[in-house]
């Protein structure tokens, strides 16, 4: 189903959903570049994630998935903890049958570099250290001007620049993100909890915070914690400081549970940054140009799914480039097809974030975030992208 009249697709930003986007569109035929403001493979900021069973799934779709589960560990079973310690759930999570779509966790930046390490085994060129100024929609093509006086053009150009897109700053200066009503602080502890097996995630329903864990199979524990209160000032980066950990404990103390000596134990690399999201129903488009992941639709990370949607953009992208007429109209289909599922993903995390739904589930074991059937044929790479989407993902 490869096209012969390969597009050239300029995609801005290098990360999960950039990186992603151009393995996508290569398989698709097209002959695609990316360009990163970073001089590296990005920054890592959030520190780890988890990739949910629907992202495992679209990258096996990308034929990423052995590159991916090089890196991070899998996760088979969440396991839920009141504020006095106590086990209240422990089931399995996601696919966790299947050992290409079990959850896994991993830290963001080996994620990046393995996506693009990708590409570039793949031939897809990447240009670090290229920070876009500006953008030029004219009758011959879209030429994006970069800050080092390099300029490149191309007959598409997706923003896949994350949650402070300058893509999106130029062609919707006036949508921002906003707080969601949580801080997130991540860190790392060398000791684990006797009581946590590798490959289960536990989430413990803290007074004073919602907390998640892992323990790595080294015996590392990967930690955050949302709490609510007042955001980083505006337009301050994510801070990363040891002395994050000394405005964290008080809050954990009072529970009987493992996160305080957790955090106690973490290392000095603790950070901390706002949950953000963009409002519903922004633009996601404009001419040649086309946004996508957090650039188009950031969530608080309440449900975890940030970057399995954006892998989910880069299949869905890509089919629509490659099964549509035209590049408005694949970009239409696109739309159609991932709007209603990733503004339900704001919707419900961000409900989360600001209390309005049980505090510390940011990963129950039954989601609507889950693949159902009509995802799955979705994704499917050897299945032709309707007009039309169902009803509901």
């Amino acid at each position: 189903m490869t096209r012969t009249d390969a597009t050239r697709v300029l995609v801005i930003g290098g990360g999960i959903a950039g990186a992603a986007t151009a393995l996508g569109l290569h398989k698709a035929g097209h002959d695609v570049t990316v360009f990163e403001a970073h001089p590296d493979t990005a920054e890592d900021i959030g520190a780890f994630l988890t990739l949910a069973s629907n992202g495992m799934r679209a990258l096996a779709q990308l034929d990423a998935t052995d590159a991916v589960t090089a890196i991070g560990f899998p996760l088979t079973s969440l396991r839920l903890l009141d504020s006095q310690g106590t086990e209240v759930a422990h089931a399995p999570l996601g696919e966790a049958t299947d050992p290409a779509l079990r959850y896994r966790c991993v830290r963001r930046g080996e994620l990046n570099a393995a996506l693009q390490g990708e590409a570039a085994r793949r031939g897809i060129p990447f240009h670090h250290g290229a920070r876009l100024e500006s953008v030029t929609d004219g009758p011959d093509g879209i030429t994006a001007r970069f800050a080092d006086g390099t300029s490149a053009t191309g007959d598409l150009l997706v923003g896949a620049d994350g949650l402070n897109s300058t893509v999106r700053r130029l062609i919707t200066p006036g949508v921002r993100p906003t707080y969601a009503g949580q801080r997130v602080f991540y860190g790392y502890s060398a000791t684990a909890p006797g009581a946590d097996p590798t490959g289960t995630i536990t989430m413990v329903r803290g007074s004073g915070a919602a907390v998640g864990y892992a323990v790595s199979p080294t015996g590392e524990t990967y930690w955050f914690a949302r709490v609510g209160g007042d955001p980083l000032p505006a337009g301050a980066p994510a801070q990363r400081s040891a002395a994050l950990r000394e405005q964290l404990l008080p809050l954990l103390r009072s529970d009987s549970t493992p996160a305080a000596g957790l955090v106690a134990a973490a290392d000095d690399a603790i950070t901390v940054t706002n949950a953000s999201e963009l409002p519903l129903g922004a633009t996601w488009r404009s001419g040649r140009i086309l946004l996508i992941g957090d650039a188009a639709h950031a969530a608080s990370p309440a449900t975890g799914q940030g970057a399995s949607m954006a892998l989910e953009d880069a299949v869905v992208l890509a089919k629509a480039l490659r099964d549509l007429p035209d590049p408005e109209s694949a970009f239409a289909v696109y739309e159609r097809h991932r709007r209603p599922r990733v503004e339900y993903n704001i919707t419900v995390s961000g409900g989360i974030s600001r209390g309005s739904r049980t505090p510390s589930r940011p990963a129950p074991v039954k989601t609507p975030m889950a693949p159902d059937e009509a995802l799955i044929r979705q994704l499917v790479w050897d299945t032709t992208l309707s007009a039309e989407p169902p009803e509901k993902y």
